[in-house]
């Protein structure tokens, strides 16, 4: 019986050795758990900071537009003006009873005036009668029997004057189209 009592006495002392040995795993893992998720939380944390300074720069690059669109025009204003002026003075002459309008001063308001608009990089688009149609490059108001075969396809009428700002049209020619 000593001997069974020895072996007990043996076989209590290696368990709770390898129980302790569990534990010890065990508070690896538990450590090298919370050490991840300290790292989750903290790439979270990042990634919130980052998405709030997008949403921020988005905010202020909206604000910016916005602000770039209300002023854009501002020189260009600016400088019809004075166009404007001479406007009002010529009405202002015809108010009080000039009998004949002063077709020269008109002519030379409208002069400026085109000034104003060439030098902000306005042109008129070239469009002419004969030319072919092009979808891209002009709007066809209507549609008329051609008189002739050569003339089908072809612009036969300019309505309205067309414009481009640089290289970017932004008023179609409006132009009547022979069928």
């Amino acid at each position: 019986m000593a001997t069974k009592g020895a072996k007990k006495s043996t076989e209590n002392k290696s368990t709770p050795k390898k129980e302790v040995k569990k534990s010890s795993a065990e508070i690896k893992h538990k450590e090298k758990i919370e050490e991840l998720s300290r790292l989750v939380e903290q790439e979270k944390e990042k990634f919130i900071r980052l998405f709030a300074e997008f949403e921020n720069f988005k905010k202020r690059t909206a604000k910016e537009r916005l602000e770039l669109f209300k002023t854009a025009n501002q020189e260009v204003i600016t400088s019809l003006i004075p166009v404007l002026d001479d406007f009002n003075r010529a009405n202002q002459l015809l108010e009080q009873g000039a009998e004949k309008m002063d077709v020269e001063g008109f002519k030379l308001i409208f002069n400026k005036f085109a000034e104003v608009l060439k030098n902000s990089g306005l042109n008129p688009t070239t469009a002419k009668v004969g030319d072919s149609f092009d979808a891209e490059v002009h709007e066809a108001i209507t549609q008329i029997p051609a008189p002739t075969d050569a003339q089908k396809g072809k612009i036969i009428d300019i309505i309205e004057t067309g414009y481009q700002l640089g290289d970017r049209i932004i008023r179609y020619p409006k132009v009547v189209v022979g069928q």
